[in-house]
């Protein structure tokens, strides 16, 4: 199973709670004791009480994080947003109790103590509902799409697609049924891609984020196989609880509308992880693009000097979850080079679903200099700029390469393809294709943004040291 990624965002929203704690304790004690007194009360009842507020301040988003707070894409509804904060509170209010009740220190306020817990789960949960506002805003103008295949072509089936597509701030959209046996169809008005013994190709042949199980009864017994499936391809899964006769091995229960659902929540955390990798992204790629535009000038001209054609190779690729884009960069082989590529594929020096030969008769006199140093990626700032690309992540794939994909390659899939890699700075001559997926997965499952930043760091004495492919 993916490990949990750590984010930037993660860690802003754990400050945010912290101060909210202090906050909450400066609000509640100005109430408390208006003669502004809280202070010297503190000191009275808590010896250490500088320690003692740290403490207090460190447990709060403890218990947030132990309800799982911190990771909001697995949350369909604000109802059990609500309800995991309410536990936060009762936990850390057990916490701070006992904690008082074990030190002894009988002094400090129940006055205090009594409104300040709820008051810290308002200020959380408003944070929260902000952040929802802001995502609900951002959907409604058809970003963070996150389409849904259905599993099923029941009259629940079409029921529970259109129910997802009625609520447009969760910006999922319902890109059509899988049929299956045993059951009897309904009147869809969306497409039927295919039957279930097709899921694995559809869902290489289409851009599917999260996969819906309404199964007819017949089919339960695949329940098991069909989520193991989507969790080795980074999908998340949602059961509505009328399909199951049994709770699955991990996940969450929440209601859209009285319906329940059985969220299973596998991959990065997007919503919070990747927001704080676009921000990085946009900042980094803008200043990028101005400090080194007279370097990008200068390569242009020798690109155009050196060989006939145009500057810029526009390629198509593949990017998370399958969906395709065109990659930028300078070019580096003669006009033409995809034609003759045919000819070279018996000598290529990768085992796997990807192509390398060092000594390629395509590449011209500049464009072997610029894959030495790896300038020809950046124009590839401009698919950052777009959103296609990070900085950081595993790179694009061709097109024809993830056609050949064996089904845990494509988990390298489930993040943002980058510019530069855990894979570029740590193995650029491997030769094993599967040795290049296990480090994309390995970033992949241990990313944070501080891997990131030691990743872009790593980056620049690689191509001063010219190790490009």
């Amino acid at each position: 199973m993916i490990r949990r990624h750590a984010s930037v965002l993660r860690f802003l929203f754990g400050l945010v709670d912290a101060a909210g704690a202090l906050v909450a304790l400066a609000f509640v004690g100005a109430i408390r004791f208006a003669d502004g007194s809280v202070l010297e009360s503190l000191q009275k009842a808590i010896p250490s009480w500088e320690l003692a507020v740290g403490g207090f301040v460190v447990l709060w988003p403890l218990s947030l994080w132990i309800h799982g707070l911190y990771r909001v894409r697995a949350r369909l509804t604000v109802r059990r947003e609500l309800l995991d904060i309410a536990r936060s509170v009762i936990l850390f209010a057990a916490l701070i109790l006992s904690l008082l009740f074990l030190l002894k220190l009988p002094d400090v306020s129940r006055g205090l103590l009594i409104p300040l817990f709820p008051t810290m789960g308002a200020i959380s949960f408003g944070a929260r509902l902000a952040l929802r506002s802001l995502l609900a805003r951002m959907r409604l103008r058809g970003r963070n799409t996150r389409f849904v295949l259905v599993l099923g072509t029941n009259v629940r089936a079409q029921r529970f697609a259109d129910l997802l597509e009625s609520h447009s701030e969760l910006g999922l959209r319902v890109i059509g049924h899988v049929e299956t046996d045993g059951e009897e169809p309904a009147l869809l008005t969306r497409p039927i891609l295919g039957d279930l013994e097709a899921v694995e190709e559809i869902l290489h042949t289409n851009v599917v984020d999260e996969v819906a199980l309404c199964l007819p009864v017949s089919q339960w017994q695949r329940i098991d196989e069909l989520a193991r499936l989507c969790e080795e391809e980074g999908k998340i899964v949602r059961v509505p609880l009328y399909v199951l006769e049994h709770t699955l091995s991990a996940g969450r229960v929440e209601e859209v509308d009285g319906l329940p659902i059985y969220s299973m929540v596998t991959g990065p955390d997007r919503i919070l992880a990747l927001t704080a990798k676009r921000v990085v992204d946009l900042v980094g790629s803008a200043v990028a693009m101005v400090i080194l535009s007279p370097l990008l000038a200068a390569i242009a001209i020798a690109v155009r000097v050196d060989s006939p054609g145009p500057i810029l190779f526009r390629q198509e690729r593949v990017g998370v979850h399958g969906r395709q884009f065109s990659i930028v960069k300078f070019r580096t082989m003669v006009a033409g080079a995809e034609e003759l590529l045919e000819e070279l594929k018996d000598q290529n020096e990768i085992r796997g679903h990807a192509f390398k030969l060092t000594s390629d008769p395509r590449i011209t006199k500049v464009g072997r200099w610029l894959r030495a140093t790896s300038l020809d990626e950046l124009p590839q700032l401009f698919n950052v700029l777009r959103g296609e690309m990070s900085i950081v992540g595993p790179r694009p794939p061709l097109v024809s390469e993830v056609a050949g994909y064996d089904i845990w390659h494509r988990r390298r899939l489930s993040m943002k393809p980058g510019i530069t890699g855990l894979w570029q700075v740590n193995g650029r001559h491997e030769q094993d294709f599967d040795r290049w997926v296990e480090t994309d997965l390995e970033y992949i499952d241990g990313w944070s943004f501080w891997l990131d930043l030691r990743i872009m760091a790593r980056t620049i004495p690689a191509m001063l040291h010219r190790q490009g492919r």
